[in-house]
């Protein structure tokens, strides 16, 4: 197994060197959630108009001291999240909430190569962190999605180099395949929705940010690939080279289609194949699936979109997954969406239905709240309750 995994990632090494930058950023492979993407105030398509520039009119001398680092290609932000949820089910806690610190950066180091870092502690303020909140409560479904109390974390570290004329990206080194794999414009639960049925495909199975590669390439005008081979056992709160020597791999492959390169996010249509090795100690079994999204930005303010997954394993949330929903994008960096799910776990009767609507209320580039509702059918751990509310207010500032 040792010679395989050298030898499988020796030959992604070689495959994904030909593949390519499929983003209008500089940092390459960055969806919404990405540090390239938190890097940009607003949504990148359209002149923002700002409601006020707080904290910056408070601090203008450490702002200027950033801005002159980005003037010498060093980029970074830090930042504060709180989730706050709230449920009216029989079971547990009832209310659950936490917070994650982060800072992010990236360094262009040279015309076509740059590092990028993201150290975050994510900590639960009681019994129930948010990610865990609707399993607490009967359903089967993470209703708070990264807000969990992992701690202290090294989720990205890697170097990213970009071909000349933008044919091919290359990015290797501590990656979090959440960034990249299977997005769409809403896809970020720290701007987006919150239920994981509507960020990363919740039939895929995901590993955490560990050591791994991952590149793409324009095939045309506009067509695209994208493939990724990550650590599959991953522990991003003790980061190390185990999959040298275990083997156990997560790999993805994305075909897609989008209208230019520089809306790669927000007019997109693609499948999306992966397979997980089985865990070498037995914990995880092997687990393999397929992934379809749709999302196209309407006059840059409404993004309907359409996604579905199928898996067959037990290791993913789901077994089948269908979700559909309107985003919209106000000029002010507002945001808002309203999402529904349908979904089928494997070895659970029945079938569970989700509603998510947030609205995202930005007073400033650094500061957004952020009120969300969601409404569970049928939970599939308390089938003797006909649905689950949950209500949740999350809060960003940025320095």
């Amino acid at each position: 197994m040792r010679a395989f995994a050298k030898h499988l990632l020796g030959i992604t090494v070689t495959l994904t060197a030909s593949m390519a930058a499929v983003s209008g950023l500089a940092q390459g492979l960055s969806g919404p959630s990405s540090v390239g993407a938190e890097l940009q105030p607003g949504d990148g398509l359209t002149d923002p108009q700002f409601r006020s520039d707080f904290p910056r009119n408070i601090a203008p001398g450490w702002y200027e001291w950033k801005d002159g680092l980005a003037e010498n290609g060093f980029t970074f932000n830090l930042d504060y999240l709180s989730l706050g949820q709230w449920s009216n089910s029989d079971l547990g806690e009832g209310e659950a909430a936490g917070g994650i610190a982060r800072i992010y950066g990236n360094w262009q180091a040279t015309d076509h190569g740059s590092l990028t870092f993201k150290i975050e502690n994510r900590h639960a303020y009681g019994a129930v962190a948010p990610q865990f909140f609707g399993f607490d409560g009967g359903a089967l479904s993470v209703t708070g999605t990264a807000f969990n109390d992992n701690g202290t974390m090294l989720t990205n570290l890697y170097w990213t180099q970009r071909a000349q004329d933008g044919s091919w990206t290359l990015q290797f080194g501590q990656i979090d395949v959440t960034d990249f794999v299977d997005v769409y414009g809403l896809v970020s639960p720290y701007t987006g929705f919150q239920n994981l049925a509507f960020n990363t495909n919740p039939t895929i199975n995901a590993p955490n940010p560990g050591l791994g590669v991952a590149g793409g390439v324009k095939l045309g005008q506009n067509f695209y690939a994208v493939g990724s081979i990550a650590d599959a056992n991953a522990d991003p709160t003790s980061p190390d080279f185990d999959v040298f020597s275990d083997g156990d791999l997560f790999k993805s492959l994305e075909i897609g289609y989008t209208s230019g390169f520089d809306r790669i996010y927000f007019d997109n249509i693609h499948m999306t194949f992966w397979h997980a090795d089985a865990a070498s100690d037995g914990s995880r079994a092997e687990d393999y699936g397929v992934a379809f999204s749709a999302a196209w930005f309407v006059d840059n303010k409404w993004m309907p979109f359409v996604r579905a997954g199928s898996s067959k394993g037990t290791a993913a949330l789901y077994e089948n997954s269908v979700s559909v929903g309107l985003g919209y994008y106000g000029r002010n960096t507002d945001m808002a969406g309203l999402g529904f799910n349908w979904a089928e776990a494997n070895g659970i009767a029945g079938n569970q239905k989700t509603v998510e609507a947030f609205y995202r209320f930005s007073l400033s580039p650094s500061l957004q709240i952020t009120p969300s509702v969601q409404y569970i059918k049928d939970p599939l751990l308390n089938p003797s309750a006909s649905s689950v509310a949950l209500w949740g207010v999350r809060a960003r500032i940025v320095f």
